[in-house]
């Protein structure tokens, strides 16, 4: 039996304008086993963060199929594809997305209240020692550095324990130094929770830690 967690077959995305149809995806054939960490790469506008979106569920392709988790994606309504998402899916974007109002650890306890559960302090804690902010837990996201501010949607991310990790351009917005900080904090954290990663990219040198990279090409999938 195959451990695919995530199957993309012919996939295509096309957008509609008033005036044309844009070919963002042609044809993306793609498996991806549990456990594995997935680099895609490409130039920007070659398609990476469509794609992304498409394997996570938050949107359907035009034609072609993707299967996550064994199910077939386009065949769920939009409910069943955002209980799928709350219940098995963690994200870390470029821009951290945290509630301004809330707490580091009200950040990090979020998602059991999205999935209509009782916060678990004693969990968010932990992970927000295991990325170095213990004694930063009462803190605002305006009082943290953007290097604080992208742990806590690290940390955030982890609260579910996810099946499968989507980052997109999740050092694009922090220095060199921060940002390799933040990649061995990645990779330390989804190998002790074994969690599959997806990760977008530009950075070649973070794509070479992955077990595999995938080259987006003009909205084709070049394998590496």
């Amino acid at each position: 039996m195959s451990s695919s967690i995530i199957k993309a077959e012919s996939v295509t995305k096309v957008v509609s304008t008033k005036t044309e149809h844009l070919t963002i995806l042609e044809d993306v054939n793609l498996t991806i086993e549990e456990g594995e960490t997935i680099a895609i790469v490409g130039t920007s506008g070659a398609g990476k963060s469509t794609l992304m979106t498409l394997l996570a569920g938050l949107d359907v392709p035009s034609s072609g199929n993707i299967q996550l988790l064994s199910k077939t994606i386009s065949d769920l309504d939009d409910e069943t594809r955002a209980s799928i998402r709350s219940e098995h899916l963690g994200f870390v974007f470029q821009s951290f997305l945290l509630i301004p109002s809330l707490s580091a650890l009200g950040n990090v306890t979020l998602p059991c209240l999205l999935r209509g559960e009782q916060e678990d302090e004693a969990k968010a804690r932990q992970l927000l020692e295991s990325v170095g902010l213990g004694h930063r837990i009462d803190h605002l996201p305006s009082q943290l550095s953007g290097g604080e501010q992208q742990r806590v949607a690290i940390a955030r991310a982890f609260m579910t324990s996810p099946k499968i990790l989507f980052a997109d351009e999740p050092t694009g917005n922090l220095d060199q130094n921060t940002a390799h900080k933040i990649v061995e904090l990645l990779f330390n954290l989804n190998r002790e929770h074994g969690t599959t990663l997806v990760l977008v990219t530009h950075d070649l040198s973070l794509a070479q830690r992955c077990d595999r990279i995938l080259h987006m090409n003009a909205g084709r999938l070049e394998q590496e």
